[in-house]
């Protein structure tokens, strides 16, 4: 699929999304959205992809945040839509049921480090910084960034990130628990690969509901969660590939898994 500030690779089961705005640092504009709800759309319903992996164009920066040009002139009313908008997207991903890695390896800013926030597991190279700078222009996180890194790293976080706007290192995201691992700029897309094989490796649909589980359940008290946990287990165990894998594994062989 061709498309103006996105490149799409299908190779190995893995959608390779690449933001492709070098100029601009990667910045996200409304066409980018667009584009990328169009590719989340098309992912969903394509059987062969079974892991997103997401990325920026260049060495200089995952996404950049926003585009600037755009948010001089918005309006109140425009403002909310473009907002809306942008969380219906990064809630499609969040929510899409397929695993979906950002490797971060550069500037995650704004909607850039929101993009990631969306993403089922973030890998950032050492040279990465990350934060939500929109306070240094008068507005405030607008994609869900103030929701789901409060959710992730603690409000504590959220608040000095947000309120202070300052960009953080990777290796301090990793330790407020913002990236999961951090690498050599050469070794981050190896990593990014090697660990959405691994995904690859298991079966879809307990993938599926482990995320769903996670996800959902982290909101509820935690008896809901548990049981939410049954029901989607009693789902697992109905399931082709939960027969598939206890057989491989009493046979002592790799599990074919279909899906079913």
């Amino acid at each position: 699929m061709a498309y103006e500030n996105l490149l799409y690779e299908k190779r190995d089961r893995i959608a390779f999304i690449t933001f492709n705005r070098p100029k601009v640092l990667n910045a996200l504009n409304r066409k980018t959205m667009e584009e990328l709800n169009d590719v989340l759309i098309t992912t969903h319903e394509d059987e062969e992809v079974r892991v997103l992996l997401l990325t920026g164009a260049g060495e200089k920066s995952f996404v950049a945040g926003a585009d600037i040009g755009e948010l001089a002139v918005q309006t109140p009313v425009s403002g909310k839509e473009t907002a809306s908008f942008g969380q219906r997207v990064l809630h499609r991903l969040e929510t899409l049921g397929k695993p979906s890695i950002a490797a971060i390896n550069g500037f995650a800013l704004g909607g850039g480090c929101e993009l990631a926030l969306a993403c089922t597991i973030r890998l950032a190279s050492k040279t990465a910084k990350l934060g939500q700078p929109e306070v240094k222009l008068g507005i405030m996180p607008g994609y869900g960034g103030s929701q789901r890194l409060a959710r992730l790293c603690g409000k504590g976080v959220a608040h000095e990130l947000c309120l202070t706007g300052e960009m953080i290192s990777a290796a301090e995201a990793m330790r407020v628990g913002l990236v999961n691992h951090v690498y050599e700029p050469a070794e981050l897309l190896p990593a990014a690969e090697a660990m959405a094989e691994k995904i690859i490796a298991n079966a879809p649909l307990a993938v599926k509901y482990t995320m769903e589980v996670i996800e959902r359940g982290a909101e509820m008290p935690l008896e809901e969660g548990q049981y939410l946990e049954t029901a989607l287990f009693g789902l697992c165990a109905a399931t082709e590939d939960m027969r598939e894998g206890t057989r491989a594994f009493l046979e002592k062989r790799p599990a074919l898994f279909r899906g079913k």
